[in-house]
């Protein structure tokens, strides 16, 4: 990779603790493991969420020990995605339930080749998704127990996602107030959908 490229790196949903974590030094590169600093923004860019738009300004910052500069998304974004994460987690959900994508683009008003990008994207890492997640579930639950085979490999990712979501919760109290999609958001680093992702 380039030095002018930026990586993503996600981070918690309130600008205001972000900002307070770069000031106090608490963020690091998990490029050289060395210390972030506030390095400008990036363009403001308005996404669709289940309830309308929402702008968001990424807050952009840059190593002081590699200068390799990072792009910081709010967990509730996915890179390269213009629907956030509830929205594209919800037709993950109802996909694993037996709905087709016209049936879901109807519920969410999205266009169904968009809809069927998202399938498409995850239907062909559903294995790597799958294992990552039942992996990410193990490592994490107090007492494992991984999720059932179901009728399908792609609803079986969407399974190890909500195991692990629930794992986490159980490990640690405040991850309990997350949705299972900020939690794949946050294992992921905003790549749930993103190419060569896991």
């Amino acid at each position: 990779m380039k030095r002018s490229e930026a990586l993503v790196l996600t981070v918690g949903a309130d600008p205001v603790v972000v900002e307070g974590r770069l000031a106090g030094g608490e963020l690091e590169c998990p490029c050289c493991g060395g210390m972030l600093a506030r390095w400008g923004w990036g363009r403001v860019r308005v996404l669709r969420g289940g309830r309308g738009p929402v702008r968001v300004r990424p807050r952009r910052a840059r190593c002081r020990g590699c200068g390799m500069s990072h792009v910081l998304l709010p967990v509730f974004v996915l890179a390269r995605r213009v629907d956030l994460a509830e929205v594209i987690g919800a037709a993950l959900a109802a996909k694993a339930a037996g709905a087709g994508a016209r049936t879901i683009a109807a519920a969410w008003g999205r266009p169904v080749d968009t809809v069927r990008g998202w399938l498409r994207r995850f239907s062909s890492r559903a294995e790597a998704v799958r294992v990552f997640f039942t992996a990410l579930l193990v490592e994490v639950a107090v007492d494992p127990v991984p999720p059932a085979q179901t009728a399908s490999l792609f609803a079986d990712a969407v399974a190890a996602v909500a195991g692990a979501s629930v794992a986490a919760a159980s490990r640690w109290e405040h991850v309990g107030e997350a949705p299972p999609w900020l939690v794949a958001v946050a294992a992921s680093g905003g790549r749930l959908l993103a190419p060569g992702w896991p």
